[in-house]
């Protein structure tokens, strides 16, 4: 490994350090995105703001061959911080709990890299560092305000703690999963608890719900579906003595595709009207889609195989199953253009939005050689 990348690596864990150390939640990115925006300054590259806190970045503008985008993402967590690093969140209650800090550092390794190799380029190179990935659709709003244009292939990873290292996951297909939320307000009449026959009592009912949703991936789902249905709150404000005239349970649902999440939504209410009834209460259930199923390309997916035999050797491919039930909002750029998203085996023993988790500054490296590959640069040296 020769001086030029053995430095672009240092300077890469030490920018993600410098970023973990304050971390920020989505769309109040603004010391990352100075941040970003200050490294591409000193590297030589020309940037231009989207979304707000989001940068976009071009190389070799002029070259002729495919324009190829790699992303990362720049937000935090909401999470207080357990693991007691020197570089440890600086920032009360926030967090890099998902390893963004990690993939925007892989990203500036690689476009420093890229940089320095831009006469080389076969095509041009565009570099996302999106905000609000965690929830806020970041991908969504950098797509509105032009972030594609002209781009024929996009490229992203994501760190997995779970998956050994050197081990990855891309298959050409679904590789993470549907998401979306649900809502049940049980309206019921309240009353003195013993009198439970001059009430129509909503906590019963609610609980019925909560029990009775569980059908949906133990009865109506194919046991090699991957589905999740999880209520994650049940409210319902009272007394010891008094039956409240409202309770309200939420969750989320995982799926692997979207006319599944579809389908799941269309169970949900049906489940909880059909149980409300025979409670003799009211219901209205609220299902809101969130991010779509991320799903690969096969031709990209292809390239990106070889790209992660080349970094990580033959034997590459984990032993997961896919879809993850995980979601991602790089699904709105693969519903926008060819690409390919792959997860990335790591060291860290937390799992991702856990107080103890760290990014695995090994992953630099292994990420930084991945992109460069997939941009079309010459390889950086062993």
């Amino acid at each position: 490994m020769n001086a030029p990348w053995v430095e672009t690596l240092a300077r890469a864990r030490t920018l993600r350090h410098e970023l973990h150390r304050r971390p920020e939640i989505a769309w109040a990115e603004h010391a990352t995105a100075a941040a970003v925006r200050a490294e591409l300054d000193a590297i030589g590259i020309g940037w231009r703001p989207c979304a707000d806190t989001g940068t976009v970045a071009l190389l070799a503008p002029d070259a002729p061959g495919r324009h190829v985008a790699l992303r990362a993402d720049l937000d935090a967590m909401p999470i207080a911080e357990a693991t007691g690093l020197a570089h440890a969140s600086q920032s009360p209650g926030v967090m890099h709990a998902c390893g963004h800090d990690g993939h925007t550092a892989a990203l500036l390794a690689a476009a420093r890299w890229l940089h320095r190799h831009e006469p080389d380029l076969p095509g041009p190179v565009t570099l996302l560092f999106q905000p609000a990935e965690e929830g806020g659709h970041g991908a969504r709003r950098m797509i509105d305000e032009g972030c594609l244009d002209g781009v024929d292939v996009i490229f992203g990873w994501h760190n997995w703690p779970g998956l050994p290292p050197g081990r990855a996951l891309c298959p050409a297909g679904p590789v993470m999963s549907a998401n979306g939320t649900f809502e049940v307000t049980v309206r019921g009449r309240g009353g003195h608890a013993s009198q439970p026959e001059a009430t129509a009592d909503p906590v019963l009912a609610a609980a019925a719900i909560t029990v009775a949703l569980q059908q949906i991936v133990a009865r109506r789902t194919a046991p090699h579906e991957a589905v999740v249905v999880a209520v994650t709150a049940l409210h319902a404000e009272s007394a010891p003595t008094v039956t409240p005239d409202e309770a309200v349970l939420s969750g989320s649902i995982r799926a692997a595709d979207d006319a599944a999440r579809t389908r799941v939504f269309d169970l949900i209410e049906s489940i909880a009207r059909a149980t409300a009834d025979a409670h003799g209460v009211g219901v209205r259930v609220t299902t809101t889609p969130r991010y779509g199923a991320t799903v690969n390309h096969p031709g990209p997916a292809a390239e990106y195989g070889e790209r992660l035999a080349a970094v990580l050797g033959p034997h590459w491919a984990g032993q997961a199953a896919v879809p993850v039930l995980a979601s991602e909002d790089f699904s709105y750029y693969l519903g926008a253009v060819p690409g390919a998203f792959a997860l990335l085996g790591s060291a860290t023993e937390a799992p991702l939005h856990s107080a103890e988790y760290d990014f695995d500054d090994e992953l630099l490296d292994t990420a930084a050689r991945l992109l460069v590959g997939l941009a079309g640069a010459p390889d950086p040296p062993h």
